[in-house]
């Protein structure tokens, strides 16, 4: 399986805007967590970047995981971009 790294942006006013749908990211994401697929994920410290590490089948396979996230459903995550990565270490 190939590895991805996953950068994302996030919409301004994320702490208040991501509340209603912050339940529901979490737990997909800990469902991805549990089947292997998600290595890590979360803010930057200023809360205008999201990263993650995915383990999967395909890009494809990553891409359709994001844009299933509650947060990119509802605008929280307003842009994304996917690239395999090659782990030296």
């Amino acid at each position: 399986m190939a590895k991805y790294v996953m950068w994302g942006s996030y919409c301004e006013d994320v702490l208040t805007k991501r509340e209603p749908h912050r339940q529901a990211h979490l737990e997909g994401l800990a469902k991805q967590k549990e089947a292997g697929i998600l290595i890590t994920l979360g803010p930057t410290k200023d809360a205008t970047k999201v990263f993650g590490i995915y383990e999967a089948e395909d890009e494809k396979t990553v891409r359709q995981l994001v844009e299933a996230d509650p947060y990119w459903q509802n605008g929280i995550w307003t842009e994304y971009s996917i690239k395999e990565w090659i782990q030296a270490f």
